[in-house]
C-alpha cells in the first residue's frame, strides 16, 4: 500500500489524466484497471472522471516497487539559454516574445533548444518552478507559433493558470489574438474571410476550401489595412479561429499573399523582396493579445492588452516601406 497527497498543482485534474502523467510507464488498460481495483481517494473508490482536489489522499493498493516501476525516471533537465524577451509576467502567467527561427515546442530533431525549454530554464533560475517538488506539472505554452513566425506566446506558471489559459484560448470571447503582416497588393478595406481548410500532412500545407464544401475545418480571419503604399499594405490580422498556416493560406487565397511567404506567397514578388530587404521567410508577427474575459485565477487580466515589438529586421522593412 502506498499513499500520496494531492498538491496544489495537481488538483482539478481527472483521476485518469493525473495517473497518465504520474505513471508514464503504465498502459491505459492498466490505469483503468487500477482505478477499478487498486486506487482509492480518501478511502473511497473513484471513477475516471473524478476530479482531484488539493489535500485528497490517494491510496495505491500495490507495492512500492511496482509503483516505482510504473513511474518514469526523472531526467535531468537540459538548460537552454534564454533568447526570448518578456512582454508580461506575474505570479500566474508569463507572456514572452518568441524570436525568429525558434520552435515553440521541441520535436524529433530539436529536443533541447526550443521556447518551452528556455522558459522552463528561466523559471527554474527564478525559483518559480521546482521540478523536484512536482509529480506531474510542467509550465507549458497555450498557443503555438510556427518556427519562422515571431511574437507573443502565453505560458501558465502553475496548474490553475495553465488550465484557465487553455480554456480562454480554446473558447470564444476570452482572448483576441492580433498579428502584423505586410501583404503584396494594396488592400483598401477590411476583409472578413471565412472558409474551410484541409491539411496535406505530406506537404505540410493547407488547402482553402469554400464553406459549402463537405468536410474540412472552418477558419475565420479578419484583415484590417493600416497603411498602403507602392504595392504593399501593412495589415493587422485578427484570428477568429486558430488553424495551421491560417493567416498565410487565407490571405494568399484572397489575393493578398504575405510578404516573403514561400508556401502560399508570390514567388516573383518574394525574389524582389529578398533582393531588396534580405527577407526569405514570411513577414508575420503575433503582436497583441486582448483579454476581454477571464476565469479564475486570472480575472485580473480582464481589459488588459499585451503588446510586443516588431523584431528589428521587420521594423526596418515596415519603416522603409511606409514611413
Amino acid at each position: 500500500m502506498v499513499k500520496l497527497i494531492i498538491a496544489k498543482n495537481e488538483e482539478q485534474q481527472r483521476l485518469d489524466r493525473f495517473l497518465k502523467k504520474y505513471l508514464k510507464n503504465a498502459s491505459l488498460s492498466y490505469i483503468y484497471k487500477m482505478i477499478r481495483k487498486d486506487v482509492k481517494i480518501n478511502g473511497k473508490r473513484g471513477s475516471i472522471e473524478t476530479l482531484l482536489t488539493e489535500g485528497d489522499e490517494l491510496t495505491f493498493y500495490i507495492s512500492e516497487e511496482e509503483l516505482q516501476s510504473l513511474m518514469e525516471k526523472k531526467k535531468s533537465l537540459q538548460k537552454a539559454k534564454k533568447q526570448f524577451n518578456i512582454a508580461y509576467e506575474d505570479e500566474h502567467i508569463l507572456i514572452v516574445e518568441k524570436p525568429f527561427g525558434l520552435l515553440t515546442h521541441g520535436d524529433s530533431n530539436e529536443k533541447k533548444n526550443h521556447l518551452a525549454n528556455q522558459v522552463i530554464s528561466y523559471l527554474i533560475e527564478k525559483g518559480d518552478y521546482k521540478p523536484s517538488k512536482e509529480r506531474t506539472f510542467v509550465p507549458s505554452p497555450v498557443n503555438r507559433l510556427d518556427r519562422n513566425t515571431t511574437g507573443l506566446v502565453m505560458f501558465g506558471k502553475n496548474s490553475g493558470s495553465l488550465q484557465a489559459l487553455n480554456k480562454m484560448v480554446r473558447d470564444k470571447g476570452y482572448v483576441s489574438k492580433y498579428y502584423l503582416t505586410v501583404v503584396i497588393g494594396e488592400l483598401k478595406k477590411e476583409l472578413i474571410l471565412k472558409d474551410k481548410m484541409e491539411k496535406d500532412q505530406g506537404k505540410n500545407k493547407v488547402k482553402v476550401l469554400p464553406m459549402e464544401e463537405e468536410g474540412g475545418k472552418v477558419m475565420e480571419t479578419i484583415a484590417r489595412p493600416i497603411v498602403s503604399k507602392n504595392g504593399y499594405t501593412l495589415v493587422e490580422v485578427e484570428l477568429v479561429t486558430g488553424r495551421t498556416h491560417q493567416i498565410r493560406a487565407h490571405l494568399g487565397g484572397a489575393g493578398y499573399p504575405v510578404m516573403g511567404d514561400t508556401k502560399y506567397g508570390d514567388p516573383s514578388a518574394n525574389r524582389k523582396i529578398d533582393k531588396q530587404f534580405g527577407l526569405t521567410t514570411q513577414f508575420l508577427h503575433a503582436y497583441k493579445l486582448s483579454f476581454h474575459d477571464a476565469v479564475e485565477p486570472l480575472e485580473y487580466m480582464i481589459g488588459k492588452n499585451i503588446e510586443g515589438k516588431l523584431p528589428q529586421n521587420l521594423e526596418k522593412i515596415r519603416h522603409d516601406l511606409f514611413d
